[in-house]
């Protein structure tokens, strides 16, 4: 500072002895020359000052510039005004560093994100509220058979519901698709959120293709069926056929001028017997098939869940005192509401309670809680809770493929019809069980 001021004051004495003399050879000789030399140095001289004066505010202005429009490539030499000059020039180009490094790392960062959006399985496609495209990655052009499109209204090759979809889609939501194809159905599920980019709202919606996924699950699901339908089937079959067979033998082996003795008739009528208890038990069975195809269109209406558990208790309650159970309910909050169909939620949870009470038919402290409340994301979620044996960890997801029972009298379709019920409610069940702690059953609304 104190060089900026001795140079200052230099200046400034210079411009005065230029003024003194300029003068003083005029009033002396009456000389315009020597006048208009000082007058023209003098100027110099002035704006030299004026200059030297504002190369401060002219390197603030130049770095506030490069800030402004992001611009920086400049760099700022010293001034050599004395050290807080050199102090403030250090810290400009010290914060224009910070600057481009913040920059670099930026473009860098960019850079990996959109090699990652590009390469990344999963479908993304951004659009404004008009339908303009602004981003679409490679794998979702591939998903949809697209290659070039400058709005999602102008992609040819797509139904009108699939563009319908996309905008009507509301953020948060997630919706299944098919798309059909001259050779194939394409399975999409699309998921959609929403974000503001220079005051323009967009659309950024993921689309992914689950027919892979869905055709694998299918078949896993068809194999399940199978392997229980055929185990069923073959153990009424093969007494059957053993039977039948046996029969068919003290017949042919029998001449036709002696008569079947006592222990030869004994023998056909337990065969039959037989034979027509297991007929009847496959009959049985195909019918309990045929019920889990006839699933009733639910009837929904407002259900109070108080009301619901009420209704249960006055049900069950000759079987709840029989067994000796403690039962308990939970409501929170205690005016909940379900839209359903209250026949077949009452049926599900019937089911659940019995299964429950059979469960602690060999436990001593036997306890079943029904709870209602709602989750984090706001769904209800009704649970009916035993502290029986539990259910072992590795047949968990086994009990709801129909006919598969742990039960030696069950017939195997009560869980999946529940499971069935709850799909056409729009929800689903879940198990969560310890081994001989508690078991929950979840229906998720």
């Amino acid at each position: 500072m104190n060089k900026f001021r001795f140079k200052l004051f230099i200046k400034i004495l210079l411009l005065a002895i230029v003024l003194a003399a300029g003068f003083y050879f005029f009033f002396l000789y009456n000389s315009y020359l020597s006048l208009g030399i000082m007058l023209i140095s003098s100027a110099y001289i002035f704006y030299n000052i004026i200059n030297y004066v504002d190369v401060t505010n002219r390197n603030l202005s130049r770095f506030l510039s490069s800030i402004k429009y992001s611009d920086f490539s400049q760099s700022f030499g010293s001034l050599k005004l004395g050290k807080s000059f050199d102090d403030l020039t250090a810290s400009i180009n010290s914060v224009m560093d910070e600057f481009r490094k913040t920059r670099n790392e930026k473009e860098e960062q960019y850079r990996f994100l959109q090699t990652v959006i590009r390469h990344i399985d999963i479908g993304l496609l951004s659009f404004d509220q008009s339908g303009k495209i602004e981003f679409i990655n490679h794998a979702a052009r591939k998903i949809l058979g697209i290659t070039q499109s400058k709005s999602i209204l102008t992609i040819s090759n797509l139904p009108d519901e699939f563009h319908k979809k996309l905008i009507n889609l509301k953020p948060g939501e997630r919706a299944p698709i098919k798309i059909y194809t001259e050779s194939d159905i394409i399975q999409l599920i699309i998921y959609a959120t929403e974000f503001k980019m220079r005051n323009q709202l967009y659309k950024l919606v993921s689309i992914q293709n689950i027919q892979m996924e869905l055709e694998e699950k299918e078949l896993e699901s068809w194999q399940k069926l199978i392997k229980v339908l055929t185990h069923e089937i073959m153990n009424s079959v093969t007494p059957i056929s053993s039977l039948a067979s046996t029969v068919n033998d003290i017949l042919c082996n029998q001449d036709n001028d002696n008569e079947l003795d006592q222990e030869q008739i004994t023998d056909i009528k337990d065969a039959v017997k037989t034979i027509e208890r297991r007929s009847v038990g496959l009959i049985d069975f195909v019918e309990s098939y045929r019920n889990l195809t006839k699933i009733p269109k639910p009837n929904f209406e407002i259900i109070s869940i108080s009301q619901l558990f009420n209704r249960l208790e006055k049900l069950l309650k000759s079987e709840i005192e029989k067994n000796k159970i403690i039962f308990s309910k939970s409501i929170c909050p205690a005016t909940l509401e379900l839209t359903a169909d209250q026949s077949l939620i009452e049926q599900i949870l019937i089911n659940l309670i019995l299964n429950s009470i059979h469960a602690l038919a060999n436990y001593e402290n036997k306890n079943i809680k029904l709870l209602a409340e709602l989750n984090a994301r706001g769904r209800i979620i009704l649970k009916v809770i035993d502290n029986g044996p539990g259910i072992p960890e590795e047949i968990q997801e086994k009990i709801f493929i129909p006919f598969f029972s742990t039960k030696k009298d069950g017939s195997g379709i009560g869980l999946s019809l529940t499971r069935q019920i709850m799909r056409v409610h729009g929800g689903n069940i879940r198990v969560n069980s310890k081994a001989n702690n508690e078991t929950i059953f979840s229906l998720i609304f």
